[in-house]
């Protein structure tokens, strides 16, 4: 099979020197590329700036990802051509407008002004006490992947901070129809430590837990090679 991973997080430009980015590592997204090529499987890992790396493989192919963008134009890309697609990279969920200083957005009687400008100087210049930067909301890339492919096997992820476990399902089901994912791994922040990382991997009539980012990974590969041979058991009926 050939296996398309987003690991890490985007980047959204502010200026040239500046981003709004998270905290994303792509630990995660390493393991399940490496299991996968365990598995003699090939892979496309799509990653972003500063995320951990596997080793180098004859059936590695890695490519780096700025901000969604970036991302969007790689999917539709690659989506066509792969089996899976395991999206596990941490998306900005809005990307600079314009920013200019508190006192100019103060005197303006019209704030929507700001919203079609856009700033041209490499570097924004940094002499006011407070700046206002106006953002937009970015695209759902996983929203796109079916559209791409509609016989994709598609894993999304959804990370929740300190919310039952019921709570964490629901949203994890909202999210498979929402994306038609065959799969959701839900994960809450506060189970998540170096050692552990406490997973619920959800999909239409099934829900798995996992406790590690070893299980996760294992648990991927095995649900993708599954799903796969069920997908061309029925085509060649």
């Amino acid at each position: 099979m050939l296996i398309l991973i987003t690991s890490g997080g985007t980047t959204e430009n502010i200026d040239q020197v500046r981003g709004i980015t998270n905290f994303a590592t792509g630990n995660l997204g390493k393991l399940i590329a490496e299991r996968f090529l365990m598995a003699n499987h090939d892979v496309i890992l799509l990653t972003g700036r500063g995320a951990v790396l596997p080793e180098p493989h004859p059936k590695l192919t890695i490519l780096p990802i700025s901000d969604v963008a970036d991302l969007l134009a790689a999917t539709a890309k690659w989506t066509p051509e792969a089996d899976v697609f395991i999206h596990s990279m941490a998306v900005s969920d809005y990307t600079p407008v314009y920013m200019t200083d508190f006192e100019t957005v103060a005197a303006s009687s019209d704030l929507e002004e700001f919203l079609s400008k856009s700033n041209t100087e490499d570097k924004i210049a940094s002499r006011s006490d407070y700046q206002v930067l106006f953002l937009k909301k970015t695209p759902k890339v996983i929203a796109s992947i079916k559209k791409h492919n509609p016989d994709i096997i598609l894993f999304g992820f959804k990370l929740l901070v300190d919310v039952s476990k019921e709570h964490l399902i629901s949203v994890a089901r909202s999210a498979l129809t929402q994306n038609q994912a065959d799969y959701v791994l839900a994960n809450d922040l506060t189970d998540i430590t170096e050692i552990t990382h406490h997973g619920l991997l959800v999909s239409q009539d099934a829900i798995i837990e996992a406790h590690t980012k070893l299980e996760i990974a294992d648990l991927i590969v095995k649900k993708s090679e599954e799903t796969y041979d069920q997908h061309h058991t029925r085509h060649n009926r």
